[in-house]
């Protein structure tokens, strides 16, 4: 048996694989509810209409199975996400010689979420490059170049053997009316003990390294509306993140373990 969101009552239900198999056909339309031009007419920043137009995120079924690629502009409309369109994401926390974590406040320009505190970079492997469509493998891949595009941090500083996969969550968050996130999500630890942070201000308006006191705090603010957090990063905080800064400082990565299990959440 498997489990599948019913999309109308956005309940989770047990399955057969043929029945699976019929409810992941019904949502395969995708509907095209924004052209260009309407970008265009709401001033969204060039740069990032680029990425939403041309870069192809990886599509998955609700087991994280490779469905084929879409753009990342239909990934992220609210009409699809509510059709079922789901995709593929990561999430990296990167750590100092202290633990401290790596935050960064989402730009003005970004589309989704602008101006949002969040973990030190979130994004989606790219199905342009078949390699990060490699499951776990593929994702480090994409973790790494996007350290470089986003912080400035450069590979050498980012090696692949330096990122641990610990598990992944899928989780559903609108921004606004228009657009919104439906991702499974790989959650992705590593340790550079004096990172070079240059970041780019398409991307990123701020960052800060912070303690587990900082961050309980960040979160106690956002619930007062004195500060925005991103709703993935919340629920990592809040489910895992934690118990795993705790293990990281008590034995290192290796002290980490991972799991298969998919997080409904």
């Amino acid at each position: 048996m498997q489990q599948v969101r019913l999309t109308t009552t956005g309940n989770w239900i047990n399955v057969d694989s043929g029945i699976r198999a019929q409810l992941i056909a019904e949502v395969n339309h995708i509907t095209p509810t924004m052209t260009t031009e309407d970008m265009k007419d709401r001033h969204y920043d060039d740069q990032q209409v680029k990425y939403m137009l041309e870069d192809l995120c990886v599509r998955v079924d609700p087991d994280d199975n490779v469905l084929g690629p879409e753009t990342k502009k239909n990934c992220h409309l609210i009409a699809n996400i509510e059709q079922g369109l789901l995709h593929r994401a990561f999430s990296i926390f990167l750590f100092d010689a202290q633990h401290r974590l790596v935050l960064q406040q989402r730009s003005l320009e970004k589309i989704t979420f602008p101006q949002h505190w969040t973990n030190t970079v979130c994004s989606h492997p790219l199905f342009n490059d078949q390699a990060e469509t490699n499951g776990v493998d593929g994702v480090i891949l994409a973790a790494q170049r996007k350290l470089s595009q986003e912080l400035g941090i450069p590979s050498a500083q980012a090696p692949i053997e330096g990122f641990k996969y610990l598990t992944r969550i899928h989780y559903k968050a609108p921004t606004d009316d228009m657009w919104g996130e439906h991702e499974v999500d790989y959650i992705l630890f590593t340790v550079i003990d004096s990172p070079s942070i240059e970041p780019n201000p398409n991307e990123v308006m701020n960052t800060k390294l912070v303690t587990e006191e900082e961050v309980k705090q960040m979160l106690r603010d956002a619930e007062e509306g004195r500060v925005k957090i991103t709703p993935w990063f919340r629920l990592i905080v809040e489910h895992f993140l934690l118990d795993w800064w705790k293990q990281l400082k008590a034995q290192g990565l290796s002290g980490l373990e991972m799991d298969q299990v998919i997080h409904r959440l």
